[in-house]
């Protein structure tokens, strides 16, 4: 015979006055958490009790009912209504929905009711979010609801919005909310799964992974040409902004890179027309330019734009307060924030005189062209006052018949061939009157003082490094080198391979800045440079000769120039100096180092910077996404390939001779197998 089951009892509710109601000891919640008690308060005024109290008659010693009721679950309900109480708010004899217990313990039944509740599925709020938010509420609206940011509720929503395919799969616990919250960077469904198909054949599968996955082929708004034309104006015409609601991204992803390089040429021609009408010749028009475009090619000497009587006064004015500024807060640690405001404007206008715009010769201007490019942060950068060869004057060297020197006059020699084919001739007969000195007796007599001059010249250090300052600025600032009589030469290489962001770099841009400051300390006339280098102090010279020197450096790998002992010298200048190319701003990516070596090289330069586990992480990917990985891996981590590391110089000078001694040797090897005796010891002469 079949056993009835056994129909339980539920415990009864009824209203119960709020000033019946008492907290109970025997609440097992001690500590806050979730939702404030002042929120909760809103939440009730808003909406009323959703849920209500759980609640007990209060005994007497005598074991009589005192018509109070103790709450063991609901503390925070009853609080927040006591708030509402205290506020006007609410009466104190309003009725409250309770649940009457008898029997068991109290404390069972407040543990019972915290943990037996099951949290609500993120997912689920997203969805309720998205549900409000379809029913008509703003996302402020939501936003003050539920006692949460605006920003929250955005999230909330985009996370919501996210394939249906993607959701299922986050909830039945197929993605992390992170991995999701890295798929919410791209709109687009269909690519969203194409990602999540992918993310299944690869073994990393963190957030910034997808990240990069769903961004491939965009351009960061941190890209110099998005600063160019504004992403405003890029989304005015319809462009799409990939964003990321949850970590930083710089301002988020262009996904439409055509529009976006026909929104910088389109801007950056209207500029070009803008310079064109100075007068310029030529205009070449292009968002970036290869390092050394301007080599060959002689730049002219404009003067900058005078200062009007107030422009004047201002500038006086503002230095005054710069000053003054400057010398109260001398001592602080910490500037207050409006004097470092002000200092900052008084140093941008004080900058502005002094960067005010050259003005160039007419008749130059017409022969000259420029170059209109994007600058480093999206800025216009213009290259004025550029002469190519084929659009020079003629130069007329100078030629005086005859050059008088204590009392007697003589003709200036000519090209070293001239003067050597003069020097064979016989010396003219003895005539009446004073005739010019023959070309022969002339060379003989300049040799004696060339052999004098470097005598003196080579006692006197102070002298000759001046002279050395000067041929070489010459050679660098002036077209025509030619005002020297050292036969000193400056050559500076240009790169016809190098990587497409060489021009920005932060070496690049240095030494531009430090050209261009040294172009408007000099002389426009190169007949004025003597005069002027040696009214500068040793410092100021020394300083211009290491910039003019550095120019002249050449490390540049050749495949059919082999330099092996420039290289070695290369090696000890760099540490001379310190060179670290780190801290010079190069950094190993895809498109400068790891998309073009071998996996195994990618795979060396993980275990130098991370170790073996973190190679092992990417050994198994195809080359492409091993390429990626490796570059977020590498990214600040100071690693550098090896052509482009310094050695210690405790012991590079042992290595170094060592290497001269075995390149030397191989050099010889390899010449001997073609060559002639003569021709090997003259061919590691010219190394």
């Amino acid at each position: 015979m079949a056993t009835a089951v056994q129909k339980i009892t539920l415990s009864s509710s009824r209203d119960i006055p709020f000033n019946k109601l008492v907290l109970s000891q025997s609440n097992v919640r001690r500590v806050k958490a979730g939702v404030s008690i002042e929120e909760l308060a809103e939440d009730i005024a808003r909406r009323g009790l959703l849920q209500g109290l759980n609640v007990r008659a209060v005994i007497d010693a005598d074991g009589v009912e005192t018509g109070m009721y103790e709450i063991p679950a609901g503390g925070r309900r009853y609080r927040a209504l006591e708030l509402l109480v205290k506020r006007k708010r609410l009466a104190k004899t309003a009725p409250v929905p309770c649940i009457v217990r008898e029997g068991g313990i109290a404390e069972e039944d407040s543990l019972a009711e915290n943990v037996q509740r099951a949290p609500l599925h993120p997912l689920d709020q997203f969805r309720a979010f998205l549900a409000l938010r379809e029913k008509g509420q703003s996302e402020e609206e939501i936003a003050a609801a539920f006692f949460v940011s605006v920003a929250v509720v955005k999230q909330r929503l985009k996370l919501a919005s996210v394939s249906p395919k993607l959701l299922d799969v986050y909830a039945e616990d197929g993605l992390t909310l992170d991995q999701l919250m890295a798929f919410t960077v791209s709109g687009d469904h269909e690519r969203q799964e194409q990602v999540l198909e992918r993310l299944a054949q690869t073994y990393d599968k963190q957030p910034y992974a997808i990240r990069r996955m769903l961004t491939e082929g965009a351009v960061r708004a941190s890209d110099k040409r998005v600063q160019f034309i504004g992403i405003e104006a890029y989304e005015t015409v319809g462009g799409t902004v990939l964003r990321d609601l949850f970590q930083g991204d710089d301002g988020g992803w262009l996904q439409d890179v055509p529009l976006v390089d026909r929104m910088v040429a389109e801007k950056l021609a209207v500029e070009a027309d803008m310079i064109r009408s100075e007068g310029w010749k030529w205009i070449e028009v292009a968002p970036d330019f290869a390092y050394g475009h301007t080599y060959g090619l002689r730049q002219l000497r404009g003067e900058p734009t005078p200062l009007t009587e107030e422009e004047e006064a201002a500038r006086e004015v503002a230095q005054a307060e710069y000053d003054r500024l400057s010398e109260e807060h001398a001592d602080a640690d910490e500037l207050p924030e409006g004097v470092d405001a002000r200092l900052g404007e008084l140093e941008a206008m004080l900058e502005a005189f002094e960067t005010r715009p050259l003005v160039f010769d007419p008749a130059e201007i017409v022969r000259a062209g420029a170059f209109v490019s994007i600058a480093l942060h999206g800025k216009l950068r213009v290259e004025r006052g550029f002469v190519r060869p084929e659009d020079e004057v003629p130069v007329e060297e100078d030629h005086d018949p005859s050059i008088e020197t204590d009392g007697d006059t003589y003709a200036p020699s000519g090209p070293r061939e001239e003067a050597a084919s003069s020097a064979a001739r016989a010396e003219p007969e003895e005539e009446d009157g004073l005739t010019p000195i023959s070309d022969r007796l002339l060379t003989e007599l300049t040799t004696h003082r060339t052999l004098g001059l470097r005598h003196v010249l080579g006692e006197q250090p102070d002298v000759a490094f001046l002279a050395a300052v000067h041929a070489l600025t010459l050679k660098a600032f002036y077209a025509y080198g030619s005002d020297s009589c050292l036969e000193l030469d400056l050559k500076s290489v240009s790169f016809n391979a190098q990587a497409p962001d060489l021009n920005d770099s932060v070496s690049a841009e240095a030494i531009r800045v430090r050209h261009e400051s040294w172009a408007k300390a000099l002389p426009k006339e190169s007949g004025l440079l003597w005069d002027t280098l040696s009214g500068w102090d040793r410092d100021s010279q020394a300083a211009l000769f290491a910039h003019v020197v550095s120019l002249s450096v050449n490390v540049v790998h050749e495949a059919w120039n082999r330099r092996p002992r420039a290289f070695a010298h290369a090696d000890r200048l760099a540490q001379a100096v310190g060179l670290d190319m780190a801290a010079a701003g190069w950094k190993p990516t895809v498109d400068t180092f790891l998309g073009r070596v071998t996996k195994a090289r990618i795979l060396q330069a993980v275990t130098e910077a991370k170790g073996e586990r973190a190679a092992e992480r990417i050994a198994h990917l195809k080359k492409g996404d091993m390429a990626r990985e490796a570059e977020t891996l590498l990214a600040d981590s100071g690693w550098l390939p090896e052509p482009l590391r310094t050695q210690p110089s405790n012991t590079a000078g042992e290595e170094t001779a060592e290497t001269d001694g075995e390149t030397a040797m191989a050099d010889s090897e390899d010449l001997a197998d073609t060559e002639e005796p003569e021709a090997i010891s003259s061919s590691i002469a010219a190394e």
